[in-house]
C-alpha cells in the first residue's frame, strides 16, 4: 500500500450531508487520521466563509482550498497560501455569456470582508440568497468586474437546461456543472482558465512540503475528477456523479451512513 502524507476531502456530498451533518463514524476517522500525523486539506467549491461555518460546528478549522481552486487559505489564521484571480478581460467576456443567457450570476471575490456581490437581478436559487450570511454586497455585476479582482461566478440551484447552454458557451473560464445537494438541480461555477481544485491542492502542497504523489483524494462531484484523477488513491461516494466514479480507485458508502470512515482502510 502507498504511504499516504495528505488526505484531501471534499465537503458536500463528501464530508457532510445535505444538512451539514458529519457522521460520527466520519468524525471518529478524521479524529484517527489527525491522531497518526497526517495532515488533512479540504478541497471545495464554497466560498470561505461558509466552509468555515460548516466545518466550525464540528471544531475543525484545517486549511482549505476553496472556489474551486481559486483561493487557497488556513481557515483558523485567515493566512493565504494560493490565489488565481480572473483577467478582467476575460471576466467580462465571461459575465457576458451570462447575461447573454439573461441570467446575473453571484460574482465571487475576496475583498476584505466581502466574498461575493450579487446585482438586482441576480438569478441563483432565492433560498441561496436568503441563507447567504454576511460578507454580502450589492452592485452592478459589471461594475465589480471592472472594478474588482473576481474569483469566480456562478448560479447556484439551476435548472440544468438553462444551465448546461451556457456553461457550454463559455470559453475564458472553467466552467463546472455539479448536482446541488441543497436546493436541487444544478450548480455551475466559473473559475478562471486552468484552475481545478488540483491547482490549489499543488500550492499547499509545495507549502507544506508534502509530496504530491501521496495525497488520497475523496470527492463526489464533477469538480473533483481533476483532483481525483492526479491522487495517488482516489475514493469516491458510492452516489457520486459519473464523471468522479469513472476515476475511483475505491467506492466508499454513502455520506450519511459515514461512508468517510472506510478511508481509514488505505491510509
Amino acid at each position: 500500500m502507498a504511504r499516504i502524507d495528505l488526505v484531501v476531502t471534499d465537503l458536500d456530498g463528501t464530508l457532510w450531508d445535505a444538512q451539514e451533518r458529519i457522521h460520527d463514524s466520519t468524525l471518529l476517522a478524521l479524529r484517527e487520521v489527525e491522531a497518526r500525523g497526517t495532515p488533512i486539506l479540504v478541497a471545495t467549491g464554497r466560498r470561505p466563509r461558509s466552509a468555515r461555518a460548516g466545518l466550525s460546528r464540528a471544531n475543525l478549522q484545517p486549511p482549505a482550498v476553496v472556489l474551486g481552486g481559486a483561493l487557497g487559505l488556513d481557515l483558523a489564521s485567515g493566512e493565504e497560501f494560493h490565489r488565481r484571480a480572473f483577467d478582467r478581460a476575460e471576466a467580462m467576456r465571461v459575465l457576458e455569456v451570462f447575461l447573454g443567457h439573461g441570467l446575473e450570476p453571484v460574482i465571487y471575490i475576496e475583498d476584505g470582508d466581502t466574498e461575493l456581490v450579487v446585482g438586482p437581478h441576480c438569478a441563483t436559487h432565492p433560498e441561496h440568497l436568503r441563507r447567504v450570511a454576511g460578507g454580502v454586497i450589492r452592485e452592478d455585476p459589471r461594475r465589480t468586474v471592472k472594478e474588482r479582482p473576481v474569483l469566480n461566478m456562478g448560479l447556484i440551484g439551476g435548472d440544468p437546461e438553462v444551465l448546461g447552454p451556457v456553461a457550454r458557451d463559455i470559453e475564458d473560464g472553467v466552467a463546472v456543472i455539479n448536482h446541488d445537494l441543497f436546493y436541487g438541480g444544478v450548480t455551475l461555477m466559473v473559475a478562471p482558465r486552468g484552475v481545478t481544485k488540483w491547482e490549489g491542492v499543488l500550492a499547499f502542497c509545495d507549502r507544506a512540503a508534502v509530496d504530491p504523489d501521496r495525497i488520497l483524494a475523496v470527492g463526489d462531484g464533477n469538480n473533483d475528477v481533476e483532483l481525483l484523477h492526479q491522487a495517488r488513491i482516489a475514493c469516491v461516494v458510492q452516489d457520486g456523479q459519473e464523471d468522479a466514479l469513472a476515476v475511483a480507485d475505491h467506492v466508499i458508502g454513502p455520506t450519511a451512513e459515514g461512508g468517510w470512515a472506510e478511508v481509514l482502510a488505505f491510509l
